[in-house]
């Protein structure tokens, strides 16, 4: 996992966007180990059995404090799920999608917050369909993040 996130930081600041990760090393290792110790680490294995993804997701109502106040609104106040550090290795196309289909089929309901600068994976959450919400605050630095939701009732309409 942490080499995977070495590799995203490095392709993060090569893209533009330096200061999500990069500035401060993130993610922590105590913040890794206590998502795997809370059974909120997840990995994506390829068919061959290599791991080429990870990220944190978490479920449940109001799971996430820094949502509780967004500079626009969100949808819908039915419990959610969030995915927090996603990240490839790069090593294969599709790997940011499949995480965000798992979660979002684990919940029905999916919020996810990003840097203003991570344009890449703004693009992703666009093409997945998420819907632009509004403006959130993180403790861990000054940089506001724009905050996207999914309802999978988006799909069937």
């Amino acid at each position: 996992m942490l080499e995977i996130y070495a590799l995203a930081r490095d392709f993060m600041a090569a893209h533009g966007n330096p200061h999500q990760w990069g500035t401060n090393n993130w993610p922590p290792v105590p913040l890794l180990e206590a998502d795997i110790k809370g059974g909120n680490s997840y990995v994506c294995v390829t068919t061959g059995g290599r791991v080429v993804g990870t990220f944190c997701y978490l479920f449940g109502p109001d799971i996430e404090p820094t949502y509780r106040v967004i500079e626009g609104s969100w949808r819908s106040d039915t419990p959610y799920g969030v995915v927090h550090r996603l990240a490839g290795d790069g090593s294969e196309r599709g790997v940011g999608a499949f995480c965000l289909e798992w979660a979002l089929s684990q919940c029905g309901h999916l919020r996810i917050d990003t840097h203003g600068d991570n344009k890449v994976m703004q693009r992703l959450l666009e093409k997945q369909g998420f819907d632009y919400r509004g403006i959130i605050h993180v403790v861990e630095d000054p940089y506001p993040r724009l905050a996207y939701d999914l309802l999978s009732s988006d799909r069937d309409s």
